[in-house]
């Protein structure tokens, strides 16, 4: 029998010799690798802590705010004509171009005028029998005269002389009015444009038969070049305007000049302002009882014909300014149940949350009554750095995003400067 040692073949214990081999050079390696890890590792050990996140704040200022409402409103055309048929008849011709601009006493259509240039003639005719018999009647009378005071005729017979030159003299008068109702008439049968503006489609065709008692509609004419603006305003806000204004706590916008000088600009279903902003005209003395709503009214200019009759649009109305308010982008407030909160670097850099009394919307931004101090920095961008709550922060000067924020609050400082 073999021993068990006798199958170390001189194979194996070679291999044998070479992991022996290798065993000191791992351990030397392992010993090395440890030795460079402890030596990073060893910093961190020592409880070295991350930088204070980086925040984005602005400045609290105080400025002139111009308080801005946005409402709906409908356009409406500033003058509006209907061309009603003022005379029975026919219609012959149609005389404008359909969408077109007409002016004024431009020919729009032609009433058949045949039965009423036979009236003219008629009346015509009838004037001059009523004037030959004035002529005979007047030189009866004058006959009459020196025979009634020579008695040569009784008085009776003299008066009667008298009365049909007077008989006749209003049978002349008479068919003077006629000639004259023939010819309006005869003038209504060529239909004419009442105003200047853009008329529309033609209400009727060659062929159709109108009528004067029922005033048939033939065509509408709109002028456009300029339009009214309607809008309407909740009755409570304008009440608290008001008070406002008199009470010292806004500033009616044109106050230095003495003229009032409210701006509208007008807002498109695509968001787009109109370029040329209108003026409001008046606002109504009266509330609709069954919205508790107050109407104004706005004029703007349509050289363009941006704005059709009947067309919803918004209006962005600067009705006030307030002389001494805090503008913060919107993302620097935090709204609640329980109050608006905005967090302010305090001491240390480290963050407070401060309660602030919120008025309306200027553009992206709100409009700050109380709860800050002038120069206070607020905090607008970082908060999801904030891991630690009362962990110092580094703040930095915000900077806004994209253009858009910084133009919503242009036409606010336009209108504020406008009111200076």
């Amino acid at each position: 029998m073999p021993t068990k040692n006798a199958s170390l073949t001189p194979r194996a214990l070679s291999t044998g010799a070479r992991v022996l081999y290798l065993i000191p050079l791992v351990i030397a390696v392992a010993a090395a690798l440890s030795a460079c890890g402890g030596g990073t590792d060893k910093p961190a050990a020592g409880g070295g802590a991350p930088p204070p996140p980086q925040v984005g704040v602005i400045s609290a200022q105080q400025q002139a705010v111009a308080l801005q409402t946005e409402l709906p409103g409908r356009v409406e055309a500033l003058r509006t004509a209907q061309v009603r048929a003022r005379v029975n008849g026919v219609v012959l011709k149609r005389l404008f171009t359909e969408g077109a601009e007409v002016k004024a006493g431009e020919a729009l259509f032609q009433i058949d005028p045949a039965p009423y240039q036979a009236a003219l003639d008629s009346a015509q005719a009838n004037l001059a029998k009523a004037q030959a018999n004035l002529s005979q009647a007047a030189a009866q009378a004058e006959r009459n005269k020196p025979l009634y005071e020579g008695r040569a005729i009784s008085q009776q017979e003299y008066l009667i002389s008298v009365a049909s030159a007077k008989s006749a003299e209003a049978d002349v008068a008479a068919a003077k009015a006629t000639i004259t109702g023939a010819k309006l008439n005869l003038d209504y049968a060529h239909v004419t444009a009442p105003i200047s503006g853009r008329i529309g489609r033609a209400l009727v065709t060659e062929g159709a038969l109108v009528s004067a008692a029922e005033a048939t509609q033939l065509a509408l004419i709109q002028q456009t070049s300029s339009v009214f603006v309607n809008f309407t305003q909740s009755a409570n806000e304008v009440q608290q305007l008001r008070r406002a204004l008199n009470a010292g706590q806004l500033r009616k916008l044109g106050s230095k000049t003495g003229q009032p000088a409210a701006e509208v600009r007008i807002v498109l279903d695509d968001g787009s302002e109109l370029k040329q902003p209108g003026r409001l005209l008046f606002t109504d003395l009266s509330v609709d009882p069954t919205s508790g709503q107050v109407t104004l009214r706005a004029e703007v200019s349509n050289a363009e014909v941006q704005l059709l009759p009947g067309q919803y649009v918004r209006v962005r109305l600067v009705q006030a300014e307030l002389p001494a308010g805090i503008l913060l982008p919107q993302q620097a407030v935090k709204r609640g149940n329980q109050g608006d909160s905005v967090l302010v670097v305090g001491p240390d850099n480290k963050p407070l949350a401060r309660q602030v009394k919120i008025g309306q919307a200027a553009g992206n931004q709100w409009v700050v009554l109380e709860g800050l101090k002038v120069g206070e920095q607020v905090i607008v961008d970082g908060f999801q750095k904030m891991f630690v709550p009362g962990a110092p922060v580094t703040p930095v000067p915000w900077m806004a995003a994209s253009a858009p924020a910084a133009s919503a609050s242009a036409p606010m400082a336009a209108a504020s400067a406008a009111s200076h």
